[in-house]
């Protein structure tokens, strides 16, 4: 899964993880937990049971050497030393055969001897296998770039060694060494697919690849030592051993000058001069061959639904139309006596809402922010992960390409869960959208979800993988719980909440809009300047959603389907109804798709009556 989080950046397990909309069985458990919260180990040793967790195993293992950066994104660092080549047509066959296999090994398991929760890994296994299945027809790997990430980008923002892969030891030196170094030959194959896919009428838009192209230029060095994958040198502990020292940097500086800057310029030289010209003009995913079924199956993927582009589109216009409204209200209490469509542009150009001088004046923020939420989460939830959170800056080197974002602890323990604020100039960030933010990326939202997935006793396939519409989906109804605190009594804070709920209301409009409904770059870009009152954001927003179909609407579509079951909980237990236990009930077994979850809240109310 990738699960994705909202960094600007996709994981590769979540890439692949294209599940359509399989319906199931009703019969999951509720997790076992014991007083303290944490989980009981499973006990089942039937031949089932075990039958089942070694295709559980096999399959995680299998997904993760294809797309490891996928198991690196997610928490797992066992893979670090590794790049895959899923791109690649062969290891792309191999791995659909081994998705047919184990779909045709789990048939074999009779669900009907396997206890509660070997039935809800089987479920969700089945479920997956599906869904990559019914991908393999749509060639993906012949658009293995675009401006939002590409395999160099990502391994670029790891050379800090602050990102999802630590650079910190002399094994995890050489594990970094080891994955730049294969990057060369997947640069290869990426320019190869694109050939490929410029004689078969498969390629990027124009409009991206302009836009990404700047991005491999940058990554060009004249030396070795100026190179931002020479990073970890530059960053050497003073623990390690001379030797150690010696080895590293002349291993280091012999890869890149001889490997890797070589690769990266065929890459820019290819996208400029070949690619870039011959890109199609057209903007969304529909206008390739079998593009309506494509964009289908990446909306069942991201959505976990079996919704379709023409009702997710009405969803977000009756969304737009139910925020706006609030701005209206909103308004007058910041100042603002202008029509309600106005009130972004307007809160953008008030100095007041960019007090900050300092990087360290926007950290105080949430560390401050973090302890208030210290005292009030306590009332709201009872299951809460045992990592901690922590707050930091993102490193220089990759504030260009990063978003204030989070990434989840490492399962060692080595790490906590982080909270990254991007601020490349502290005069120019914006206070307004602080709150809901930290909600979002931080706590209850991403650490809780994620950091606590971790800490289940759930199969390896579960505990690193996921869907995008839970994933962020629960991250986007943590923002709502604000209000309930009290956090939003501030207008401008309760402005920047509704702002951020109006971006992912519009992505439901123009992502269909786009992909399905045939509307053009420009359209897109004119519909968010309307909406929204951007400018540049609806220029960068929109080549998202194009490089990217169909991710951003899992956002929207899991929040609702939360708030949905929330107050269908409410109104069915009254007074009965604990919202910690709701929020335990919704977190407890981990990432599930939306028809799961919403299966067990109904099976949970039944109890409860």
């Amino acid at each position: 899964m990738k699960r994705l989080t909202s960094t600007a950046r996709i994981s590769a397990l979540a890439a692949i993880l294209a599940l359509a909309f399989i319906p199931v069985s009703n019969t999951f458990a509720l997790p076992l937990a014991d007083a303290a919260n944490r989980p009981v180990p499973r006990v089942s040793a039937t031949p089932a049971h075990q039958a089942l967790q070694a295709i559980a195993d096999e399959y995680y293992n299998a997904v993760a050497t294809f797309e490891p950066l996928g198991a690196t994104e997610n928490g797992d660092n066992r893979f670090d030393d590794q790049l895959g080549l899923s791109i690649s047509p062969g290891k792309r066959a191999l791995q659909f055969k081994l998705y047919r296999d184990f779909a045709q090994r789990i048939k074999a398991i009779k669900r009907e001897v396997l206890n509660a929760e070997d039935r809800l890994d089987y479920d969700i296994l089945r479920y997956e296998l599906r869904g990559l299945i019914a991908m393999e027809r749509f060639p993906e790997h012949l658009l293995p770039i675009n401006q939002m990430d590409s395999v160099p980008v990502i391994l670029a923002n790891y050379a800090g060694g602050q990102a999802s892969q630590p650079i910190g030891t002399v094994a995890q030196y050489d594990a970094y060494l080891s994955r730049i170094s294969q990057m060369p030959a997947w640069i290869d194959q990426a320019i190869s697919n694109m050939r490929d896919g410029i004689k078969k009428g498969i390629t990027q838009p124009k409009a991206i690849m302009i836009s990404a192209l700047p991005q491999y230029k940058k990554l060009l060095s004249d030396t070795p030592e100026t190179s931002i994958y020479y990073t970890p040198i530059k960053n050497l502990p003073a623990s390690f051993s001379a030797a150690d020292k010696a080895r590293l940097t002349e291993a280091y500086r012999k890869q890149i000058a001889e490997q890797i800057m070589p690769a990266l310029g065929r890459l820019a030289a290819f996208v400029e001069n070949d690619y870039i010209p011959v890109c199609r003009t057209s903007t969304g995913l529909g206008a390739l061959p079998d593009g309506a079924a494509w964009y289908q199956a990446r909306v069942a993927n991201a959505t976990t639904t079996s919704l379709k582009p023409d009702e997710i589109h009405a969803i977000g216009l009756r969304e737009v139309a139910r925020i706006q409204s609030q701005f209206e209200i909103l308004g007058p209490k910041l100042g603002y006596d202008g029509p309600p469509a106005g009130l972004p542009v307007w809160v953008a150009a008030q100095p007041k809402f960019r007090p900050f001088k300092t990087e360290d004046e926007v950290q105080a923020v949430y560390h401050k922010l973090n302890g208030v939420l210290d005292t009030k989460l306590p009332m709201m939830f009872t299951l809460v992960p045992k990592a901690k959170l922590d707050m930091r800056l993102e490193p220089e080197l990759s504030r260009d390409t990063a978003a204030d974002h989070y990434t989840a602890p490492a399962i060692d323990g080595s790490r906590p869960g982080v909270f990254w604020s991007v601020v490349t100039d502290p005069t120019k960030y914006g206070s307004t959208g602080m709150t809901t933010l930290f909600l979002h990326e931080g706590k209850p939202g991403h650490h809780f979800h994620i950091a606590l997935m971790q800490e289940l006793n759930l199969p390896d396939f579960r505990k690193f993988g996921g869907n995008n519409a839970f994933t962020e989906g629960w991250a986007l109804y943590a923002e709502t719980l604000g209000k309930e605190m009290g956090l939003f009594d501030d207008p401008a804070q309760y402005f920047g909440h509704l702002n951020d709920e109006l971006l992912r209301a519009t992505r439901l409009v123009v992502d269909t809009g786009m992909h399905a409904k045939g509307w053009t770059r420009e359209q897109s870009i004119k519909y968010m300047r309307e909406t929204l009152g951007y400018d540049e954001v609806a220029r960068s927003e929109t080549e998202r959603y194009m490089a990217w179909p169909a991710q951003a609407l899992g956002y929207k579509i899991g929040s609702l389907k939360i708030v949905e079951l929330r107050h269908r909980a409410e109104e069915a237990l009254g007074e009965r109804f604990s919202l910690p236990k709701f929020h335990e009930v919704v977190l407890g077994d981990g990432t599930l798709p939306l028809a799961l979850l919403e299966e067990k809240v109904d099976r949970w109310i039944d109890a409860q009556q």
